[in-house]
């Protein structure tokens, strides 16, 4: 299970444990959990046993531990017949190392992320339902959804400033979060020296968010490098400070073909609330992208569309490289915008563009498609 840090994946561990009469919580960041790792690499083999159910055991921040990969790999080739596994982590146990043997085919991948609307509102659609139909709406206005929705972008989804909810607290918290996300985790897990300057490059990206990311751009700002900003960039995505997605090439004449836009997850330090409104829709739509993906109910990605005229829709939802949902996200413009219309008629695909204010929506004719306009709040919440 990995995410970004502070977003509750220990909390979930611990609830999922207590379900359990035989269990073991690890932790890598306590000293004390560390040195019975090193001592005894099979320490859980020693496990109070109350019943002949199978012992359960997780591993929390393992991946922090230099060798973990082939730790976690001797563990299940060992054990996995008579112990049940969960591995948690801030990092990025997909992809953070690269060295060691592989773990494929050894555990299934799950993401827990902040804090979305489809899981706070309690309206989100079956999956299946959803993709037949994805112009769906609850036909209910709530004013609930939408007090949320604004929670939401003036405290983050994160679990401790949202619950808060004071400004105050999310300040401080937001602060907080990155410097020890920069200060020790990337500093202390990556080596990079100059890490500064990579705290700089992340206050600076609020003002970038929206259109395609120039590297060349923030060379010149910071006076860095072009690779030292790529592979900065690349960390902040390992360790979930952000998240990017790629443009959309097939079908769309003249297309951006190599560009990336790039989200945070801590959103509410946007000020411009057109940007911060367009990285909210990003972030409930990465959110389910990637839980359809963890479930395995296909393989999804999630992309925008560019062309060479900066025509440019903000989202496109994707099945096995085909097109399924258009997403535009504008703050309150009521009307399609023009490369909507034009990018649906190419492509063939439903779409909607959501809008930052509560309201009715409607639908609209394009040719033989069709475009909703509705607010975001509504829409989202029914994301499975």
């Amino acid at each position: 299970m990995s995410g970004p840090r502070q977003a509750g994946k220990t909390t979930l561990s611990k609830q999922v444990l207590d379900s359990f009469s035989n269990r073991l919580y690890y932790n890598w960041d306590i000293p004390q959990d560390r040195v019975r790792l090193l001592e005894n690499p099979f320490f859980f083999e020693n496990i109070e046993r109350k019943n002949s159910s199978e012992p359960f055991v997780v591993f929390d921040e393992i991946h922090k531990y230099r060798d973990w990969k082939n730790y976690l790999k001797g563990v299940y080739d060992r054990f996995h017949e008579t112990f049940q596994f969960l591995v948690s982590g801030s990092g990025r146990l997909d992809i953070y190392q690269k060295g060691g043997d592989s773990l494929a085919g050894r555990y299934f991948l799950f993401h827990l992320w902040p804090f979305t609307i489809a899981e706070l509102g309690k309206k989100g659609t079956n999956h299946e339902v959803f993709m037949e139909d994805p112009l769906q709406i609850s036909m209910e206005e709530s004013s609930e959804l939408q007090e949320i929705w604004s929670n939401l972008a003036s405290f983050s989804g994160f679990p401790e400033p949202f619950l808060s909810g004071r400004e105050t607290t999310y300040r401080r918290w937001s602060s907080a979060y990155s410097q020890q996300l920069i200060r020790e985790d990337i500093r202390d897990l990556t080596g990079i020296k100059s890490i500064g300057d990579l705290e700089t490059l992340y206050h600076l990206l609020p003002t970038k968010i929206g259109s395609p990311i120039s590297l060349p751009s923030l060379c010149r700002d910071l006076k860095i490098s072009y690779n030292s900003i790529r592979n900065w960039l690349s960390t902040m995505e390992r360790f979930f400070l952000i998240f990017s997605i790629p443009t959309w090439t097939r079908r769309v004449a003249r297309a951006i073909q190599k560009e990336q836009k790039i989200y945070l997850w801590d959103f509410p330090q946007i000020k411009d609330p057109a940007s911060r409104f367009e990285n909210m829709v990003a972030v409930e739509l990465y959110r389910a992208v990637s839980l359809w993906n963890d479930m395995g109910y296909g393989r999804f990605s999630l992309h925008f569309i560019k062309n060479k005229e900066q025509e440019e829709v903000d989202f496109l939802i994707a099945e096995e490289n085909d097109p399924v949902l258009l997403v535009e996200a504008k703050l309150s413009d009521p009307q399609p915008s023009k490369a909507l219309l034009k990018f649906q008629s190419a492509l063939k695909t439903p779409a909607v563009q959501l809008v930052n204010e509560a309201g009715g929506y409607r639908t609209i004719s394009n040719s033989d498609q069709t475009i909703m306009v509705a607010p975001a709040a509504q829409w989202l919440a029914g994301l499975p």
